[in-house]
């Protein structure tokens, strides 16, 4: 490799590793998904979000992503490019990124458009995290792909194709090579001619062994679901990092893992904003999705044995407590897992828990 392909190697990889502040182990950042609780509305969740960016740039958190899911009503974020576009007029420094983009729902070439769009909106600050799953249900995910034969068995294909618009870079020949990806690198280079606009870095989501190899074959980073898939996190990062091939983006294998976690002034409502995440995810895997419920709602609701294991099984993976039960958490989960980045949500009722929580866990690891 030539001195000035390290020199690109590096500025790319800048862009995908975290900045690790204050006294956290690694970087930290955060994961919303616009959360709609009981009694509240859509237009309240998508403030609350860009507020809690603008709190999580001010506090020193990395990166703030969004996620798209469909058909949820306790979610607002159908549409991670939409709402990253507001949160870049409402932020300055933070990385901003999807995390993710559900690619089988979605032509390539729209996606390299609308991230190149970000791209040029707030430059240097974009994230490409891609999904292979559909990010709602099998009947949902027809309704969106109509029309389209392809599926999450075509992900490498489709990753492919998103990259060669994003770079711009079809061989002579191929039925696309004469398509650009507008905003892209077809208007013209800066920096040298080393950066051209209109290309975030992309990252592979997962919540099993598929995208960790993938993304370890194509070197890319990687970031697992952790927060709602904890046993196969580890078995997901070593296989990445076995699998792992040094590329134009990465010469080392970088981590991220999403964390289930709130820290709150008061211990029994902590646990009470908790459970109203475990019931809103029971009844999402009973198929019966919602507005997250109330604290009261959570704490009367007659759980019956099999519903009791699922919302204990789940609230084994959420770190929730006092900021300093908080913070060991988090560091043992880091230790647990050697990964790079860890990347906080709080799926619970209340916006005001929300943003309390992210100031309490920036209070602990003294951030910026």
């Amino acid at each position: 490799m030539s001195e000035r392909d390290e020199t690109d190697v590096a500025r790319a990889a800048d862009g995908i590793r975290g900045v690790r502040r204050g006294l956290a182990p690694v970087a930290l950042s955060v994961l919303d998904l616009a959360t709609v609780g009981a009694g509240r509305t859509a237009a309240e969740a998508l403030r609350t979000t860009a507020e809690l960016a603008r709190l999580t740039e001010r506090r020193g958190y990395h990166r703030f992503w969004v996620a798209e899911h469909h058909s949820m009503p306790g979610v607002a974020s159908s549409t991670p490019a939409v709402i990253l576009a507001n949160l870049a007029a409402h932020t300055e420094r933070i990385r901003l990124g999807s995390g993710g983009v559900m690619l089988p729902n979605h032509a390539p070439l729209t996606v390299a458009e609308q991230f190149g769009t970000l791209e040029a909106l707030a430059p240097g600050r974009i994230d490409l995290g891609l999904g292979r799953a559909p990010g709602t249900d099998g009947a949902t995910a027809a309704a969106l792909r109509r029309g389209r034969t392809d599926g999450p068995d075509e992900f490498p294909q489709q990753v492919a194709e998103l990259t060669r618009f994003l770079d711009d870079d079809f061989p002579d020949g191929h039925p696309y090579s004469r398509i650009h990806a507008v905003p892209g690198p077809v208007q013209g280079s800066v920096d040298g001619g080393t950066r051209s606009p209109g290309r975030p870095p992309v990252w592979l989501l997962g919540s099993s062994g598929f995208s960790a190899e993938l993304a370890g074959r194509l070197g890319l980073p990687f970031a697992f679901a952790n927060h709602f898939s904890a046993a196969n996190t580890i078995p997901a990062l070593e296989l990445y990092r076995q699998t792992f091939r040094p590329s134009a983006v990465l010469d080392a294998p970088y981590t991220l893992i999403g964390v289930n976690a709130l820290a709150g002034d008061d211990e029994r409502e902590v646990e009470r904003q908790v459970m109203t995440g475990a019931l809103s995810m029971l009844r999402l895997r009973t198929g019966r999705p919602g507005l997250i419920p109330t604290p009261e709602e959570a704490e009367s609701y007659p759980y019956a044995p099999v519903e009791r294991e699922v919302v204990d099984g789940w609230l084994s993976n959420v770190v929730h407590g006092t900021p300093d039960t908080v913070r060991k958490g988090l560091d043992e989960l880091a230790r647990r897992t050697g990964a790079d980045e860890l990347m906080i949500t709080g799926h619970v009722h209340t916006p005001e828990a929300r943003l309390r929580s992210y100031e309490l866990i920036a209070d602990a690891y003294e951030l910026s």
